[in-house]
């Protein structure tokens, strides 16, 4: 039986392959934005090494916001593992854009800026977008890989019950 641990990092590296694919696809055909892996090898002191953004993309994704959510997703105040998912990914985000964005400096001729906006609209909603995805990818898998009855209800809800008030079933 696997932890709730590992199912994160289960869901978190299925989320960050899913967005891997959009980024690809954004880089290939675009961009249409500043890549995430783009961004991470600038932040990184490797502005000609994408291979390194790419590196960090998957290890964050995957080592350490899929187990932060599998430990948080209980505490989510909503009703499925793909809104907690999302909640959680747009909350990342966030941070993000007020942490990281910030501190990655200059990408391409000009600074990114606090949630990218420096950078463009087309970035701060790219970012948005696949933040998004990560989320609902993240959730949906993190929510299969759980399954159905007390426990998965448990490792999704939390063990709390819910109190009902006096015009409430």
């Amino acid at each position: 039986m696997m932890s709730r641990v590992q199912r994160g990092l289960v869901a978190g590296f299925a989320a960050t392959v899913a967005v891997s694919i959009l980024e690809a696809a954004n880089m290939i055909l675009g961009p249409w934005a500043v890549s995430f892996p783009r961004l991470l090898s600038v932040m990184l002191q490797t502005p000609d090494t994408i291979i390194v953004g790419w590196a960090a993309h998957l290890l964050v994704g995957t080592l350490v916001l899929g187990p932060l959510f599998a430990i948080l997703c209980p505490r989510l105040p909503t009703d499925t593992a793909e809104s907690k998912g999302i909640l959680f990914a747009v909350g990342a985000f966030v941070v993000m854009g007020l942490t990281i964005a910030p501190m990655a400096g200059v990408v391409g001729e000009r600074p990114v800026g606090l949630f990218f906006m420096q950078a463009g609209f087309g970035t701060f909603a790219w970012m948005i977008a696949t933040h998004a995805v990560y989320g609902l990818v993240l959730g949906n898998v993190y929510g299969r890989l759980v399954g159905r009855g007390k426990e998965a209800h448990d490792l999704i809800h939390g063990n709390h019950h819910h109190r009902h008030g006096p015009y409430h079933a």
